[in-house]
């Protein structure tokens, strides 16, 4: 590698808005548009409710750790970073491996979506144009500067937001006017039935996942620290405000959907199921509201929500594998900047994964592809479980060498009990994915749902075995603070 290349560093060009939009870009897509339907009518409003609500409680304590984490030590390589430091180097080495894969994948599954989406306006049209050219469109704004990048991200997530907020002022709008009208009960729907907990426990453990696969996206944060303008403040302010969102956008639809919705409208079930954007809960409601180009516009909303998570996925799982490749976990090539600070051969090569993954679907391997998917949405939950323990350890460790708490830029609250709380949560969501197969004996679907597991652990063990690496002990840590400017 030549000295050019050898200084040249990422570009520290994304603000507080910027980042704030990241995180809202990563947990705001299909899942709330289309899944928020089936996760009330299968939990009942009340269930749908809570679930949403103790995963968004996991979430906040889980963005405080990694806030802590990011603003003492702003890299990209963020998770991997943290396990090598703070707990040990095999472990570290396939949080890496499993958030660049995960991202890689879910690039894919967006590259097959957006087909679904595009049918609605051009159902002509073969849909594998549409992933080539959303693949295309995803590459170009990657290998624009990182401020284009946060750029076409802050365009993309607002115009989510604002989708948002419209439906939150319409829904209130109508819940008031229902409590306005004589003789009306205007929450019938929370007591009809079954309601307002419907299905039990096992409901809430299957939404609690549901909800879970929602949010994942988030810690996107921590990777997008290493390009981030003066970290010590620009991620604690970005960090505050995620709580805020969740609470606001989440828990505040579920609400008004419950509300206006009955849980066993046969329609809020298939929305998920059909991929049919006339079906989804939002369309619903302006449908109601007497909006009739709803569907058209919420088909626009869904396909920016798409674009979003494609973009961020690809940004996420290329800037992991810079960060490897840079510390000596990957192959060199893939540490190579060129000369406006985008990492080149790193985006090239999760490119490819994406695209591989997403031609599955027509070389009829819908299996092949469905495993990668049950393997992405595991790996997310890995990703959290690794961030709980190590702010855990770290937090220990930096005591244990006699540094002061106040010195941290940024301080999680809730210590000790947050990373527990976010790490049992996060197990019993993981482990409960598909107990029903477990019971039954369908080893096939077991496999299938837990393979994320079982490659992570495969990556992790034999790390360890060739490299004979040991937990670090708090005395031994590392946790003298990054300065981004010595990067």
């Amino acid at each position: 590698m030549s000295e050019t290349q050898n200084n040249r560093q990422l570009q520290r060009k994304l603000g507080a808005r910027h980042l704030n939009m990241i995180a809202i870009g990563g947990s705001i897509g299909t899942g709330l548009f289309l899944a928020s339907g089936a996760t009330i009518a299968n939990a009942g409003p009340g269930g749908a409710l809570l679930a949403y609500a103790l995963i968004g409680v996991m979430i906040y304590f889980l963005m405080t750790s990694l806030g802590e984490l990011a603003t003492h030590n702003p890299t990209s390589g963020a998770f991997f970073t943290y396990g090598t430091k703070y707990v040990e180097g095999g472990f570290g080495f396939a949080l890496g491996w499993n958030y660049w894969y995960n991202w890689a994948i879910t690039v894919a599954f967006e590259l097959v979506a957006v087909q679904f989406i595009m049918k609605f306006w051009f159902p002509e049209i073969p849909g594998f144009y549409w992933s080539a050219l959303f693949l295309a469109v995803v590459f170009g704004i990657n290998a624009l500067t990182v401020k284009g990048f946060g750029e076409s991200e802050f365009f993309f997530s607002l115009v989510k937001v604002l989708a948002i907020v419209a439906f939150i002022i319409i829904g209130l709008f109508m819940i008031i006017k229902i409590m306005l009208t004589p003789d009306v009960a205007t929450f019938a729907n929370w007591s009809k039935g079954e309601a307002p907990f419907v299905g039990g426990l096992s409901a809430l453990i299957g939404v609690a996942m549901i909800a879970g696969f929602s949010f994942q996206g988030t810690e996107m944060v921590g990777v997008a620290a290493g390009e981030s303008k003066n970290p010590k403040k620009t991620i604690p302010i970005a960090i505050k405000q995620i709580f805020w969102r969740i609470l606001l956008f989440y828990i505040v639809c579920i609400f008004i959907i419950g509300t206006l919705i009955a849980y066993d409208d046969p329609r809020l079930l298939q929305a998920a199921a059909t991929d049919n954007i006339a079906l989804s809960p939002f369309t619903l409601l302006y449908e109601q509201a007497g909006f009739a180009f709803a569907a058209s516009v919420m088909n626009a909303v869904i396909l920016t929500a798409i674009l979003s998570a494609g973009n961020s996925g690809m940004y996420s799982s290329t800037r992991m594998l810079f960060d490897m490749a840079r510390k000596g976990s990957a192959p060199k090539a893939f540490a190579r900047l060129d000369a406006r600070g985008v990492p080149m051969n790193a985006l090239y090569a999760t490119t490819a994964i994406a695209a591989l993954c997403f031609l599955t679907t027509f070389i009829g391997e819908k299996q092949v592809f469905n495993w990668l998917l049950n393997m992405s949405g595991m790996c997310g939950f890995i990703v959290w479980l690794g961030i709980a323990v190590s702010h855990y350890r770290f937090r220990k460790g930096y005591l244990a060498q006699g540094y002061k708490l106040e010195d941290l830029d940024y301080r999680a609250k809730f210590f000790p009990f947050a990373p527990w709380f976010a790490f049992i949560l996060c197990a019993i969501v993981v482990l409960g994915q598909n107990y029903q197969a477990v019971l039954e004996g369908e080893w096939l679907a077991v496999l299938s749902t837990y393979i994320g597991i079982l490659l992570f652990l495969v990556i992790w063990l034999g790390y360890k075995w060739k490299h004979k690496t040991k937990l670090i002990a708090y005395q031994d840590m590392d946790v003298k603070p990054l300065h981004p400017d010595h990067d």
